[in-house]
């Protein structure tokens, strides 16, 4: 199929979607889903190469966004109970998932899938609702340390998968430790230099900017940690996600920045990865009872195991509406389970209905739960005292 039908039916779809959630008060972020999946079967979308990288370039803009929502000075649990509270959550999330891991028998990539993070979606809740919803902002630190430590678990089954739990493996390990701890080191002078140097600030993002300095700036950083990440072998997703923080934690005094680049986001680049995601999967597996099973049995393990960690933590501390939310809201990590799946059918460590019962419980649990936190949400709005 031509590059035109493509861009053409993109386009449309981009510029429907509002309208349709609009109609249908189904949030938008499921109604692009759908739409990718409904123009892929009738073949208006196909695997294209400029829609592929297309897509890509969305979602690190969108983990670029998401890191724009952490800034490392103000970044923290206001409260140390709320700290013990966290600690006791991660603990619990990666108990239920080892014993689910040795109970049932599971390979390496369960052990992974089930825990992860991905911000993706949760930003989509950000946008609908705010930051300033206690659950969302809860889950949205959670979300934060959530995706480094997926990110790390990403890279370690990625190279154990790749070269074997080995000397190359290793090194693939070492690298992504030694640019971690590089880049603090780097944010630490950074901060002394714009201490002892505050003018750099202005002199980067002047505040009369008649010439979309902040935005040059910021897409380049984006990208420049893009091209360092795929030069060290490391999953992008972190240098776009560290180029946000960078951003949010030094440039403060460019308030409009973040909606700027927020509303090309979303109005553009962030929709059409939705859509690509959509795409991907052939509604046919959606029928597939084999399929559906063990697809069934993922999303609900993804989701149990975060309902369980989230009251035996948050449940005296938050209430029953905040908790139920925060955890469903935090149990969407569609990207990096795509991801997961992806890697794992393309080492052979899983079959071929594993990787699309994988895709079909991240696209499934992601369109339930976006409508479900709406319906629960309102419910709770319209009868709370």
């Amino acid at each position: 199929m031509s590059n035109t039908v493509v861009i053409i039916t993109l386009s449309l779809l981009v510029l429907l979607s509002p309208f349709l959630s609009r109609v249908t008060r189904i949030p938008v972020v499921v109604v692009e889903i759908l739409l990718g999946s409904v123009a892929a079967y009738f073949g208006f979308l196909v695997e294209n190469e400029i829609f592929k990288i297309i897509a890509k370039v969305g979602f690190l803009y969108l983990m670029f966004l998401a890191g724009m929502e952490v800034n490392l000075k103000a970044f923290g649990f206001e409260k140390k109970s709320l700290l013990r509270r966290t600690l006791i959550y991660f603990v619990m999330l990666y108990g239920c998932s080892l014993a689910l891991f040795v109970y049932f028998d599971l390979n390496a990539v369960y052990l992974v899938a089930f825990p992860i993070f991905s911000l993706g979606m949760l930003m989509a809740l950000v946008k609908e609702y705010g930051k300033n919803e206690p659950w969302l902002a809860l889950a949205l630190n959670i979300g934060i340390i959530g995706e480094l430590v997926s990110i790390m678990a990403l890279t370690i089954l990625s190279g154990g998968l790749e070269y074997g739990y080995n000397r190359e493996f290793a090194f693939t390990l070492g690298g992504l430790i030694a640019f971690l701890i590089g880049f603090v080191l780097f944010f630490k002078g950074i901060r002394i230099l714009f201490w002892w140097y505050p003018g750099l600030k202005t002199l980067i993002m002047p505040h009369e900017d008649g010439k979309d300095q902040d935005v040059r700036f910021s897409m380049a950083l984006m990208f420049i940690m893009v091209g360092v990440m795929l030069y060290l072998k490391i999953d992008v997703v972190l240098g776009a996600f560290l180029a946000g923080m960078f951003i949010a934690t030094y440039f403060k005094h460019k308030t409009e920045l973040p909606e700027k680049l927020s509303s090309f986001g979303f109005g553009f680049l962030v929709p059409i990865f939705f859509i690509h995601v959509g795409s991907t999967l052939s509604l046919d597996a959606f029928t597939d009872p084999k399929i559906l099973k063990l697809a069934l049995a993922i999303a609900g393990a993804i989701i149990g195991i975060r309902l369980v960690s989230s009251f035996v933590a948050y449940g005296g501390y938050f209430g029953f509406k905040n908790t139920v939310l925060f955890s469903l809201s935090d149990s969407m990590p569609l990207t990096f389970t795509v991801a997961i799946a992806t890697l794992g059918f393309g080492a052979g460590a899983i079959t071929h209905d594993e990787y699309y019962a994988f895709i079909v419980a991240s696209m499934g649990s992601g369109i339930f739960l976006m409508i479900a936190i709406k319906i629960i949400y309102s419910f709770f709005r319209r009868y709370s005292p």
